[in-house]
């Protein structure tokens, strides 16, 4: 990356990392249960709700105890089971038709990251009605409060349920993008463990290794601050001790309890230090091939951390002791490999592979284009890459 655009680069994330005590972060409210929903929206008076989930959750009975609670209540409910992996921009567009035909005041979303970001994008687009989901890609486009927003997270691993970010995908030009505002920060959420029973063992392994990445990008980069610092190498800690619980044994309720909690913390941590070029890569490849997210992050992770070398030696120190795999003895250098071997085995323990099928060679330019434009200058990134050096990170991943 050339001198003027890293002091560009660099100038705009000081401002933001010096910004950060005075910005209007703040925590949602934490409930151990869908049946201590109603009393919240009723004090508000918020009597007729529209629940975004996944045709499969809402058809496997999960939604139950929220909709029977409801119904105790006497609250009105519409249910969208219509969310995919990668929440699209047409089916964002479509849930805000019959949220507005339907009266609706408050939003809930019950399943993954997707349809929690896809509650999150619904809310933007009421507040913002007439201003395009493709026009708040970034940061501080949204302003105006969303409607009251109630989190359901089924896995543990995006932190969605805490964090100022929705993503969402261009399903016409196969783009994903991010967008940041604080009104996009969810007012309550609930942290239940029993609703992670059932979740598949490649989504256990998957999102919890995401949460991973989000509590490591978010404390080796050069905004992080005390406090996101503490939550990081709380997650990282938490993730050390329960993931693999988690994945071996579903109805482990301590371990997935873990889990939300970790994976939250790593949430609150990268909404105020950001995250960095694993995320960005991440989305490109979700963006195009619809490659799952966590898979994605928790494929190019050890690549990425890679790729920083000897800007990173201390910070992963740090979150090598933390996991327990490194003691204040450990050279730097050697505490950072040792932390990348363990992520590798972490993926390998739990049937994650090395490398990614699909990615085509004559689109990482185009691809590298999108994570460049992500990152850049917003990512405050150990050591800065422009497109061309960001390339090397898909043939890194890339299946031979």
């Amino acid at each position: 990356m050339n001198i003027l655009r890293k002091l560009y680069c660099r100038t705009f994330q000081t401002i933001f990392k010096l910004a950060i005590p005075i910005l209007p972060y703040r925590n949602p409210i934490i409930l151990n249960s869908c049946s201590d929903i109603p009393d919240l929206l009723l004090k508000r008076k918020l009597n007729n709700v529209m629940i975004l989930t996944d045709e499969f959750i809402y058809s496997s009975g999960l939604c139950s105890d929220l909709t029977d609670s409801l119904d105790k209540a006497g609250i009105n409910y519409t249910v969208y089971n219509k969310i995919t992996p990668n929440p699209t921009i047409s089916t964002i567009e479509d849930a805000v038709k019959i949220y507005n035909s339907n009266s609706c005041k408050a939003l809930i979303g019950f399943g993954g990251g997707s349809s929690i970001d896809a509650a999150k994008a619904v809310g933007a687009r009421i507040a913002r009605p007439k201003m395009s989901i493709q026009k708040m890609e970034g940061i501080l486009k949204i302003i105006i409060p969303t409607p009251y927003t109630i989190a359901i997270p089924t896995t543990a691993g995006t932190g969605s349920e805490v964090t100022v970010t929705t993503v969402i995908t261009d399903d016409k030009a196969d783009h994903k993008f991010p967008v940041s505002d604080f009104p996009l920060i969810p007012d309550a959420c609930v942290h239940d463990g029993r609703l992670l029973k059932t979740l598949p063992k490649n989504l256990t392994a998957t999102t919890g290794m995401d949460a991973l990445t989000h509590a490591i990008e978010s404390y080796i980069g050069r905004s992080s601050v005390r406090s996101t610092k503490k939550d990081s190498l709380d997650s990282v800690k938490l993730i050390s001790k329960s993931l693999k619980k988690s994945y071996d044994n579903g109805d482990d309720i301590e371990a997935r309890n873990d889990m939300l909690e970790a994976s939250f913390k790593a949430g609150r941590a990268f909404s105020k230090s950001y995250v960095g070029y694993c995320h960005a890569v991440a989305h490109s490849l979700g963006g195009k091939y619809h490659i799952p997210h966590g898979l994605a992050n928790a494929v190019l992770l050890p690549y990425t951390l890679e790729s920083y070398g000897k800007t990173i030696y201390k910070k992963a120190k740090d979150i090598a002791i933390a996991m327990g795999i490194a003691d204040v003895n450990t050279p730097k250098k050697e505490a950072c490999r040792i932390l990348i071997e363990k992520i590798r085995l972490m993926n390998k323990e739990m049937g994650i592979p090395d490398k990614l099928s699909g990615i085509k060679k004559e689109d990482i330019p185009t691809l590298s284009f999108f994570a460049d434009k992500e990152a850049n200058p917003l990512y405050p990134v150990p050591k800065l890459m422009n497109r061309k050096e960001l390339e090397k990170l898909y043939y890194d991943v890339m299946e031979k």
